[in-house]
């Protein structure tokens, strides 16, 4: 090996050997087929033994390429406000992207539009510094195996080995929602909305959130719409919801958090990011209801609606800590009931609770888990509870919400 300054000449055959064992061979054989069959990527098979900054320097310009059908295939119209949003240049039309973007803002602009995560844009934008290094190379020098393999594995597995990926559209969620039946999304249709950037997901939550608060479409619609919005919020993108709850919160602005805007609100996901101060007024709201009818067995066909309410906007995991415990000693009292064993229907009735709140408390208990765990404690101290659990049958009836929250109970 000769040196002249600092930089090292490695004899051809001998960089020959090290392409070779470098294992970029083996990469380019990850390649799509659709790729393979381009005179361009066989034109890179043939100068890697021999010129491999050449080599590298047309493989980056094909996965360059590549973003750029990927963008297209995502939608101008995503492209176009990811652009907006992030101040790039401005995206109207096909030729924007293909003709007028550079190098540099093609990889920004596939990154803000979630083609690539953040890491992914790391790794192409070193690359497209290295390929301008070589681009202004001397004759003493050439890519390095480091610069070889940093570019063959960067291009073929974040660009060129992945197939486009073909996004849900919005008409595709409407046409869903606006049949006349139950909205049944199949798997493909969840796994297409979760692989969605953010701008497409927003732009159908958004969607989805006008048209189940609009009381002028059928309900069958707006039923619809809130089922979606449930099967999407568990693979909607974070930055996503939180940009829901902010659309949702200039919705509301000052008044009141309405009980029909809150359970939209948690179907999206987005309650979490609402002004808890209002989050809170509509949880003491819902308790207050709860409390004027009373956890009195007697009362059972009123505590069904109430708890529903309650149910679809969290139940006692969205419920903020101030109003939990006073919620969880009502639900707790109601469950309990009182001893029975007297009357015509109630002779082998051990203990008279509410029938339909019964239910709703369980569902709600074993919700939340090891969250209410202190408050169930807290309401074993009240005076009321513990009258009633000196019953041997309500005290197995407690025994059950314990195993409800320590989620021992197996039904």
């Amino acid at each position: 090996m000769v040196r002249d300054g600092s930089k090292a000449i490695v004899p051809g055959n001998v960089r020959t050997e090290l392409v070779r064992a470098s294992g970029a061979d083996a990469l380019l054989a990850q390649i799509r087929p659709e790729w393979q069959a381009k005179s361009l990527i066989q034109r890179v098979t043939r100068l890697l033994p021999v010129d491999p900054s050449s080599a590298c320097q047309r493989l980056f310009n094909a996965a360059i390429h590549d973003l750029r059908q990927k963008i297209l295939i995502a939608g101008i119209d995503i492209a176009q406000e990811a652009a907006q949003r992030n101040k790039l240049p401005p995206v109207t039309r096909p030729e924007d992207v293909l003709e007028n973007y550079s190098t540099a803002r093609v990889i920004d602009l596939a990154y803000r539009m979630g083609i690539l995560t953040r890491p992914e844009w790391r790794r192409l934008m070193r690359c497209y510094e290295i390929r301008r290094d070589l681009e202004h190379e001397d004759d003493q020098y050439e890519a390095e195996i480091e610069d070889i393999l940093y570019i063959f594995k960067s291009c073929v597995e974040i660009v060129l080995s992945r197939d486009p990926v073909e996004l849900i559209r919005l008409s595709d969620v409407k046409a869903l929602i606006d049949a006349p039946q139950r909205a049944v999304p199949s798997q493909e249709f969840l796994h297409e909305y979760e692989m969605a950037p953010a701008p497409r997901q927003r732009q159908i939550m958004e969607h989805l959130i006008n048209t189940a608060l609009d009381s002028k479409k059928a309900d069958i619609i707006r039923q619809n719409a809130v089922e979606l919005l449930r099967q999407f919020s568990p693979i909607t993108k974070m930055q996503v919801r939180v940009e829901l709850g902010q659309y949702l919160q200039e919705r509301i602005g000052k008044g009141r958090l309405d009980l029909v805007v809150a359970k939209v609100a948690y179907a999206a996901g987005a309650l979490p990011y609402l002004k808890q101060r209002q989050v809170q007024e509509l949880f003491e709201w819902l308790l207050d209801r709860l409390e004027q009818t009373g956890y009195n067995w007697r009362h059972f066909d009123q505590h069904g609606k109430i708890l529903d309410d309650l149910e679809d906007v969290g139940g006692l995991v969205t419920c903020p800590p101030k109003v939990r415990r006073r919620l969880v000693l009502w639900m707790t009292l109601c469950y309990l009931g009182e001893p029975g064993g007297y009357g015509t229907f109630g002779r082998n009735r051990p203990v008279f609770y509410s029938d339909t709140a019964a239910p709703r408390i369980r569902r709600m208990f074993k919700a939340a888990g090891g969250v209410i765990s202190d408050d169930l404690t807290a309401a074993a101290c009240d005076r009321r509870v513990q009258v009633a659990l000196e019953d041997k049958f309500i005290a197995r009836r407690y025994e059950d919400l314990q195993d409800f929250v320590s989620g021992e109970d197996q039904d």
